[in-house]
């Protein structure tokens, strides 16, 4: 059974929802199940997950937003993902290396080699076992994305963007650059084949979770 998987794909493809998912079924199986995201699964990563998505900061640069996410991911593995790998849990992760290389690098242009380089270091080469990749037309993510955010309640938590009914930085960017981010992923899978399961994710919640776990259940026999 994979013990380090991630869930990657475009804005408002039902990461979050499949995570959940994934998380009660390992837990019905009697493992231990660490659910966690990339960017803001540390304290430090919860302050760096406010500048990258907040509006705010619309003039970040496509490197200083590279160097955020890195510090951010350095910390993470250290601090939550290794820990819990060696003492046998299960890490679902929401977002990880393949984001970075398809934002950074087929969404903002920054060279491919170059990204790759940085995230084997900061990783120290740690992959995932499984990359479950949602697939879905950008024009319905972002459609999605608009819905959510109409139906949440404001909160006064400033601190969470998740919480006010805004759309963040990266769902703000045009319909071309996901359409980047989404072909991006589709090549890496492409060219990862062993490692990437790609779900259709204009299913139900509940059919893209049946075929999460069918294909976890696939690799574990």
């Amino acid at each position: 059974m994979p013990g380090f998987i991630t869930i990657e794909g475009v804005e408002g493809s039902g990461k979050s929802t499949l995570r959940s998912k994934l998380a009660e079924f390992f837990r019905d199986n009697d493992k231990e199940v660490i659910i966690t995201r990339e960017p803001g699964a540390t304290i430090l990563g919860r302050s760096l997950r406010n500048i990258l998505l907040s509006p705010d900061t619309k003039n970040l640069t496509s490197t200083a937003e590279l160097m955020l996410f890195c510090a951010d991911r350095a910390q993470h593995v250290e601090e939550v993902i290794r820990p819990a790998l060696a003492r046998g849990a299960v890490v679902i992760c929401d977002r990880y290396v393949h984001s970075t290389l398809a934002y950074q690098g087929y969404g903002r242009g920054l060279d491919m080699e170059v990204l790759r380089s940085i995230s084997s270091f900061i990783t120290k080469d740690l992959m995932p076992d499984m990359v479950l990749l949602l697939d879905l037309e950008p024009e319905t993510a972002l459609a999605r994305v608009q819905s959510r955010v109409e139906k949440s309640t404001l909160s006064f938590n400033v601190s969470s963007l998740e919480n006010q009914g805004q759309i963040d930085r990266f769902e703000q960017q045009s319909l071309e650059f996901h359409t980047r981010i989404r072909s991006g992923f589709l090549e890496l899978a492409a060219n990862d084949p062993n490692r990437f399961t790609i779900i259709n994710a204009a299913a139900e919640p509940e059919e893209v979770a049946r075929q999460a776990i069918a294909a976890i259940q696939a690799v574990s026999n």
